[in-house]
């Protein structure tokens, strides 16, 4: 029988922008300061374009489901650009379905008073859907996360957003130093009376390469411990729920099934999708065979190698074992599971069937989901059934 949630030959495509204003001391992602870079810009907004082109030579005839332009801030690209990239891809690949006929075209921003003001233009750009990196509500855990934005910055671009775009997404974190229950419950209550439909609260993580990973080193920062944490995390749950939120993912929470992200639900789903922009990473069906791809990291580097017809810097064939087991680790991550035939294939009945009697899988209609007990030891819980 053919999974309903099954992705089909659909392409999504993910566009990374690598320049910031600046860089936040807790991100580990592939980003540059954006320091009047323009002809540089230009040239690589010309490679992302080619790109695209040489990678649908690849994919061949596909339908597109969902653009993605993150980074970075891709909200600090010219506008011209943003709708160039948005116009090629829907000439490369014909779109279907999404919001309004439309498909979905999300595009990450920051919520400083410079970039609202470009809303509306990217919004006439082809943009859709903002997903806006909010992260906090009070000026000093703000200053503290390294932004440079104000928490009343804040509150105007959320207002000046949502009356540009059909759709609007925040991004918080969470589990910030000497933060409470009590004080994060307080805070996301008044997050959410700004009346966006999407959420992702993310736990702040600590990777070794950052200026917080060094600073933890040292001793000068100190995060919530796993106790704290974990009652960070019950928190988040216990408010959007009331608030009529639902977790369909780990980190990611809407106002009903609608406010769901399409081009996350398609890379967890498993749908191909091509990446391009230094460093982006992509998977794609070549040949009959799941192809993981990553782009060059550095700028020149990506650019030349487009120029070569070479941008990846890896190309990574995937066993039909491997491609499924990186179905089980995305799909678990919602709450429409994975397929029992995907299980099946890897022979993890018995695995799956323990874990179901310890309360941590269940069995929903032909699929495997993680419990709510699961959801907190996910990772762990992945590991036992897929060690």
């Amino acid at each position: 029988m053919t999974d309903p949630l099954d992705p089909g030959s659909a392409v999504g495509l993910y566009v990374h922008w690598p320049y910031c204003s600046r860089i936040c001391p807790y991100c580990d992602f592939n980003v540059v300061r954006d320091r009047g870079r323009i002809e540089e810009q230009a040239r690589l907004v010309r490679a992302i374009l080619a790109d695209m082109a040489a990678q649908r030579a690849l994919t061949g005839p596909r339908r597109l489901a969902s653009v993605f332009l993150g980074g970075g801030t891709p909200s600090l690209m010219d506008p011209a650009a943003v709708a160039a990239v948005i116009d090629r891809a829907k000439t490369l690949w014909a779109p279907t379905g999404g919001l309004g006929g439309e498909i979905e075209v999300t595009l990450e921003a920051n919520p400083t008073d410079a970039e609202a003001g470009r809303f509306a233009a990217l919004a006439d750009a082809g943009v859709n859907r903002l997903s806006m990196g909010v992260q906090a509500l009070d000026d000093a855990s703000l200053r503290m996360l390294g932004r440079n934005h104000t928490a009343a910055e804040a509150m105007r671009a959320v207002g000046v957003a949502r009356a540009a775009f059909a759709r609007l997404s925040v991004d918080l974190i969470y589990a910030r130093p000497g933060q409470t229950e009590m004080d994060w419950a307080d805070e996301l209550n008044r997050a959410l009376d700004l009346g966006f439909e999407h959420v992702s609260p993310y736990q702040l993580t600590i990777e070794g390469g950052t200026a917080f990973g060094r600073a933890a080193a040292r001793g000068t920062l100190v995060t919530p411990g796993e106790e704290a944490s974990a009652g960070l995390y019950e928190t988040t749950q216990a408010v959007l729920e009331t608030a009529g939120f639902d977790a369909y993912e780990v980190s990611n929470h809407a106002r009903g099934a609608a406010a769901r992200s399409a081009h996350n639900l398609h890379v967890w789903r498993g749908g191909d999708y091509v990446g391009v922009g230094p460093g982006a990473h992509g998977r794609l069906t070549l040949d009959g065979a799941r192809t993981a791809t990553a782009a060059h990291r550095g700028i020149a580097d990506y650019v030349a190698g487009v120029d070569d017809g070479t941008p990846w810097a890896e190309r990574t064939t995937l066993s039909p074992a491997e491609a499924d087991e990186e179905r089980v680790l995305l799909g678990l991550r919602t709450v429409e599971g994975v397929s029992g035939q995907v299980l099946e294939r890897l022979g993890l009945d018995d695995r799956v069937e323990g874990l179901v009697q310890d309360g941590f899988l269940a069995r929903r209609g032909g699929r495997v989901v993680a419990t709510a007990r699961a959801r907190p030891v996910l990772d762990g819980v992945t590991r036992a059934l897929l060690a």
